[in-house]
């Protein structure tokens, strides 16, 4: 329940993460029996060898309460406690409800308020600073931030440019609010749009300019990407964005214990974790085993990399992504579960 805003200085803590995938597993192999392209073209160029896509009768909300609920056991908060669900997501099940509302109904989050983000690839950054401003201006003490996508429903199997990149997923973070003497927690955001960018990336079918009961071209309501361009603005905008934050905080690339990008195409992670001058293994990926999951992306790498022993209590973690609008985004914080 969002109470009132004032109370003594807290400073919103990072308590842990959770993930939901679907069961379907789809290799390279099996794209090649679909369209034109091969598993050597797709690791090649992107560094994906695997995706996992949604059965018939899941959306967005079904991953995104398995999600929830995998967070909610693993840090052993009551769903009751949640004050705010932010749901960072691109495919909603529908245009309204918001996938939020769905999920907090899923979990029995009967307290809590609940709204999407739509920042694509950056949502998950982006809801985890509205969820730290929320704390930190004392109007919730608890906040559940999921990102969620089934995009395998908007990807045209007839072009094999974007088919081969996206999966479905949802993973989220659990925030509350901590004592500033005892806590760091997140030190800082860099966040942006360029909207004049737009059609790079989009799905041009299903909202009021065209809306999907007008006349449209089928491959209308699937992903287009002038994948060129898109390449071009990630490979600059993570550096940019990234060092903007750090000079602002006057904290070296050097502190940071790990480094989780978005899992958009391994190219573009490696010419970023080049520029900024980090070690290799101060860098987690999984891409190669999810492909792009949008929203989800983030989170899920960070919940496995305190499954894999790359996280632990206490490291300084940047994160960084960019997506649809063009949006981007960048945070550092203080991994603190305890």
């Amino acid at each position: 329940m969002i109470g009132i805003r004032g109370g003594a200085p807290r400073r919103a803590r990072l308590v842990g993460f959770g993930s939901y995938v679907p069961e379907t597993v789809v290799t390279n192999q099996d794209l090649e029996r679909l369209v034109d392209t091969s598993d050597e073209w797709i690791v090649t160029r992107t560094g994906i060898r695997e995706r996992r896509w949604v059965s018939s009768e899941q959306a967005t909300s079904d991953l995104a309460i398995g999600a929830a609920k995998d967070v909610l056991a693993r840090t052993g908060v009551a769903v009751t406690d949640v004050d705010v669900l932010i749901l960072p997501t691109c495919t909603p099940d529908h245009v309204f409800p918001s996938v939020a509302a769905l999920t907090a109904h899923g979990i029995g989050a009967t307290r809590a308020a609940a709204f999407d983000i739509q920042a694509a690839c950056s949502g998950f950054i982006y809801g985890v600073a509205q969820g730290t401003a929320m704390i930190e201006a004392g109007l919730a003490d608890t906040v559940l931030v999921v990102g969620a996508e089934v995009l395998s429903r908007f990807v045209d199997m007839e072009d094999r440019t974007t088919c081969v990149l996206f999966g479905d997923g949802a993973a989220g973070a659990l925030l509350t609010a901590g004592d500033p003497d005892r806590y760091t927690g997140f030190l800082g955001f860099e966040l942006g749009a360029d909207g004049s960018r737009a059609a790079d990336l989009q799905i041009p079918v299903g909202g009021s300019r065209l809306p999907a009961s007008g006349d449209f071209a089928p491959d209308q309501a699937f992903v287009k990407m002038n994948g060129r361009e898109v390449f071009k603005f990630a490979t600059r905008i993570m550096e940019e964005s990234v060092i903007r934050l750090l000079e602002r905080l006057d904290i070296s690339i050097d502190e940071v214990d790990l480094l989780v990008a978005h899992q958009a195409n391994q190219r573009i992670i490696d010419h970023a974790v080049k520029r900024l001058g980090i070690a290799e293994e101060r860098v987690f990926n999984n891409l190669e085993r999810y492909g792009n999951t949008s929203a989800a992306s983030i989170p899920l790498a960070l919940s496995e990399a305190v499954d894999a022993g790359r996280l632990s209590a206490g490291d300084l973690v940047l994160l960084v992504g960019f997506g649809a609008g063009l949006t981007w985004a960048s945070c550092l914080v203080r991994y603190e579960p305890e």
